[in-house]
């Protein structure tokens, strides 16, 4: 997919996240920074120096792909030596890089291995093994731990930032996982149609999206959306509809007067909305009434389909809470962390 209007300053060291669905342009713009696809358009600049017509193989990168791209017929010493043999590295200095880097990811005792030998995890060690070596201003991540299973991807993104920590290499990854995207990037950019929606920290984007669609796509299970309209009574705004009038803290409700009496969308997450019995002290203007419709018992919480009019609301509850499928129960909604967006631009209001 065509990349439109791509604006982008990374700092020197900053580990960066382009996240977003498939088709949305990740992929090609990482390509465009490795010279793998031809840029039309713009200029690509790595520290001081402009690389739009500089080959691949001189623009001081490294890329670690989602299929590995290890050679099956080299083992893991001539995998990773391999960039430092083209650039015609005495042997002696090879051997001592190569070594202590496959000692550092821990495949020391793998390096005489072939990669059919190995497990998806080790593989995936020589990849980042053979980027390391080179030594690169920049790494180039293409959904890396994407074909490892979650227990093995959970342990590899603890690996991945311990490793920038102490190498401190400017580093972009892509990824569609939003989970990766909060964990692990000092600054993510959710794209949606090879457009970028916004750049930030993970938290402010998880805490202040600036549209309807990184609301959505940031958090898990996603945000609800609600339709509704904004009312006004003795001074207070409400979020109002058929099956619902939730109280929007003064706070929030400072940008609303030129909405009231208009449609908008009102977004909670489901960690801010908790049923009745554990809300402790709570405004009643605050709470709606739903019925229990799915229940997904997880362990360390229990996720909840509530049945409120035309909506499903879903919640994250204690996981001990005791909700039955089919009774009627009452719901709190932290409004000081709901959103409300513009049905029209899908832009954030507050």
């Amino acid at each position: 997919m065509a990349v439109k209007d791509f604006t982008l300053d990374i700092k020197d060291g900053e580990f960066i996240i382009l996240v977003g669905p498939s088709g949305c342009g990740k992929t090609t713009t990482l390509r465009s920074i490795a010279g793998l696809e031809e840029v039309t358009g713009g200029e690509i600049y790595i520290g001081d120096r402009l690389v739009n017509d500089v080959p691949p193989k001189d623009r001081d990168i490294a890329m670690v792909f989602q299929n590995y791209a290890l050679y099956p017929h080299m083992d893991v010493y001539r995998n990773m030596s391999f960039g430092l043999r083209l650039r015609k590295t005495p042997k002696d200095k090879i051997n001592e890089i190569v070594r202590r880097t496959a000692k550092m990811m821990g495949i020391g005792e793998l390096l005489s291995r072939k990669p059919k030998e190995l497990s998806g995890g080790q593989r995936q060690r020589v990849a980042l093994g053979r980027a390391i070596v080179r030594d690169p201003k920049v790494f180039l991540f293409d959904e890396p731990l994407s074909n490892l299973d979650a227990k093995l991807r959970i342990a590899m993104r603890a690996e991945l930032l311990d490793l920038h920590r102490r190498l401190k290499t400017t580093t972009i990854y892509v990824t569609h996982d939003q989970l990766e995207a909060m964990t692990m990037g000092d600054r993510i950019v959710v794209m949606k149609d090879a457009v970028i929606q916004q750049v930030d920290a993970p938290q402010q984007v998880y805490d202040h999206p600036l549209n309807e669609y990184v609301a959505g796509f940031i958090g898990s299970p996603a945000m609800n959306f609600l339709p509704c309209r904004i009312a006004r009574k003795n001074g207070n705004f409400y979020a109002s509809s058929e099956s619902f009038n939730l109280k929007i803290p003064p706070d929030n409700a400072k940008s609303l007067a030129d909405y009231v009496g208009k449609s908008v969308i009102l977004g909670i997450r489901p960690e801010h909305i908790t049923i009745r019995s554990q809300a402790g002290k709570y405004d009643p203007e605050m709470a709606f009434k739903g019925s229990v419709w799915v229940t997904e018992p997880l362990g360390s919480e229990k996720i909840v389909y509530v049945k409120n009019g035309q909506n499903t609301i879903v919640t994250r509850l204690d996981p001990r809470v005791e909700v039955r499928v089919g009774e009627t129960a009452e719901f709190v909604a932290r409004m000081a962390l709901s959103h409300i967006f513009d049905e029209e631009t899908e832009k954030t209001v507050y």
